[in-house]
């Protein structure tokens, strides 16, 4: 009777509700995927609010959703590390797309001596590629739900009607900064692909992952930058630790130097669903609105 009952819940455990269901690792994939589909289907996220996809490992729910999962959507790009593996099997059995393959390699920014695997994965934050990855995405999903593919077709083109606005409006904003305070630096190096499109130079304290911790000299190079160029403000992330950041303040201020802590920016995952952060296009605008107010 015992072996009955866990064979029962087990099978009732693994037993989908028969919608049909797109999964995405991330919080940012899953918003543009709503955007394309617009509750044709259901979209689930494995990594909520302030979640780290460099660290994250997968739960046993997590794998469970992802075999129940019609569809499958992740970063790729060596960005969900430690989830390689179970992706790559998964990749066998259902479909599952890395929105990293909707991009040439041309447009990825390389840098094996910064990168754990080469590559930067935060393309998300150049507006255009992600208008590359929208269509990609959404391409995909026409030629799975064929009798879905008019509405999907166009919700995609008025969602990159929206991202096409959003990238003139955080042009704008960051031109509005003077040049020689167009300096942003954050706890780890997510923002690359920001400062490529957007002509503001980037510093990571970190690197490109938080899978490893940041040493004594990385501060030290980092403090030593900041007080040279005379730099306001500096910037914690809400996915990733303070404490490496709050050694550079502490250094700025043995130079003598004050610096003012800039705000939280969103790196890896959204705000709460229930702000407007917890959309793409509200989390960039956050972040845009937050270092203008604080190097303008």
């Amino acid at each position: 009777m015992i072996l009955f009952f866990c064979t029962m819940l087990h099978a009732c455990s693994d037993t989908s509700d028969g919608q049909f269901t797109i999964v995405t690792t991330t919080s940012i994939l899953a918003d543009i995927v709503k955007n394309i589909v617009k509750g044709d289907v259901r979209v689930e996220s494995l990594m909520g609010p302030g979640i780290d996809p460099h660290t994250y490992q997968g739960t046993h729910n997590d794998t469970q959703k992802l075999r129940n999962a019609n569809v499958i959507i992740y970063n790729g790009l060596y960005l969900e590390g430690r989830m390689n593996e179970l992706l790559g099997k998964l990749q066998k059995e259902r479909a599952v797309y890395a929105a990293g393959d909707a991009l040439h390699k041309d447009e990825l920014i390389f840098d094996e001596n910064v990168y754990p695997m080469g590559v930067d994965p935060h393309v998300w934050f150049d507006v255009q590629l992600c208008k590359k990855v929208t269509y990609f995405l959404s391409q995909k999903l026409q030629a799975l739900r064929p009798e879905s593919a008019p509405y999907y077709q166009n919700n995609t083109v008025a969602y990159l009607e929206q991202l096409d606005q959003l990238h003139e409006e955080v042009s704008k904003q960051i031109q509005s900064i003077p040049e020689p305070q167009r300096v942003l630096v954050t706890a780890h190096d997510a923002f690359s692909y920001f400062g490529r499109a957007y002509n503001i130079q980037v510093v990571g304290l970190q690197g490109v992952s938080t899978a490893s911790e940041c040493g004594l000299k990385d501060i030290q190079d980092v403090v030593q930058l900041i007080v040279q160029k005379n730099i306001k403000a500096v910037f914690f992330e809400t996915s990733v630790s303070d404490k490496s950041m709050r050694a550079v303040l502490e250094g700025c201020a043995h130079y003598g130097h004050q610096v003012a802590i800039g705000g939280a920016l969103y790196s890896d995952a959204l705000g709460a669903a229930d702000k407007s952060e917890g959309t793409y296009c509200g989390m960039v605008k956050a972040n845009t609105d937050i270092i203008v107010n604080a190097l303008k």
